[in-house]
């Protein structure tokens, strides 16, 4: 998320209570997770493991949870919970504003788009021209559609993302991460009935240009989807997964978080998808292979009983 205007990291110091290391001087320009950070970000860390990614990430200003060599040019922010240091920022710069119309007045609609019954549009939302938003339809704050859009029944653009840390030590374990990214929908989108496109952590979920989903499609946090890509009915798209362009995912596919599939690449019904697979060939299976591949492993897997059979009629 980009701040309106630079902050500096002494006045973030104060606000979270932090201990400042290094640079004093610096402005902070965004606030993001890891996996979005660019310079001038504020992001945070809370587990050793990841200290050097963070530390060594474009984020100029880092909330951590001990004392550490600070980089050149970086600074620290030493606080014991990381965590709620950084949501305290997201809810003081992204706060909660109420909905008090059906269409929020710092909306923007474009010429010749059509609102059906029903439908909510919340604050600052950017929806372009010419598109046709069917009844029922929820639009969170921030989001932003293109031009020739069509967006059907019932769907939802824009709902938190699914982020929470564990706490095991309390009753109520669960904390909530909470969201200050937007959905970004592109130019002559088609979004069935009944989806949900969560927004990101802290930057965009965005899909591209001419893509066309069916219904009850869910979108997590962060994804990335491209132009001109074919989803089927019931498709789950884990948080900060990248869709490449043209990318065809039949009925019922599941996507993993954290991972690309390449442009072209078609995976055909009810197969999973749990790491990174190269465009331009089709696949299927969970986890998914290339689809000749699968489908030879399957023939030879029908015949083991057969095959079994044969070696107990040798032994006798």
């Amino acid at each position: 998320m980009r701040l309106e205007q630079p902050v500096s990291v002494a006045w973030v110091a104060d606000f979270i209570g932090a201990k400042l290391i290094g640079n004093e001087e610096q402005l902070c320009t965004g606030i993001n997770e890891i996996h979005k950070v660019t310079p001038g970000d504020i992001s945070f860390v809370d587990f050793e493991k990841y200290y050097n990614k963070c530390l060594y990430s474009p984020a100029t200003v880092i909330i951590i949870n001990k004392e550490v060599d600070c980089p050149p040019g970086k600074t620290l922010l030493v606080t014991d919970d990381p965590f709620s240091a950084y949501v305290k920022l997201v809810k003081h710069f992204r706060p909660f504003e109420p909905a008090n119309k059906m269409i929020s007045d710092s909306a923007t609609i474009g010429e010749g788009t059509h609102l059906q019954p029903g439908v909510f549009v919340g604050n600052h939302v950017k929806i372009g021209r010419n598109c046709l938003i069917h009844p029922n339809v929820t639009i969170y704050d921030y989001t932003e559609i293109g031009d020739n859009a069509i967006i059907h029944s019932g769907t939802v653009l824009g709902a938190d993302a699914f982020y929470f840390k564990r706490r095991k030590e309390r009753d109520i374990q669960y904390d909530k991460l909470e969201s200050c990214g937007r959905v970004l929908i592109g130019n002559s989108v088609e979004i069935g009935a009944g989806c949900t496109i969560d927004k990101g952590v802290s930057g965009d979920t965005i899909i591209g240009d001419g893509t066309k989903l069916d219904n009850h499609i869910h979108i997590g946090h962060g994804a990335v989807i491209g132009r001109n890509c074919l989803f089927a009915a019931q498709v789950g798209i884990g948080g900060k997964a990248i869709i490449e362009d043209e990318v065809i995912l039949w009925g019922q596919v599941g996507v993993s978080k954290d991972l690309v599939i390449g442009k072209g690449a078609v995976v055909n019904a009810q197969s999973g998808v749990a790491s990174s697979i190269e465009g331009g060939q089709a696949y299927f299976g969970s986890p998914v292979a290339p689809a000749k591949e699968k489908m030879k492993e399957l023939f030879w897997v029908k015949q083991i009983p057969e095959i079994w059979n044969r070696i107990n009629k040798a032994s006798e």
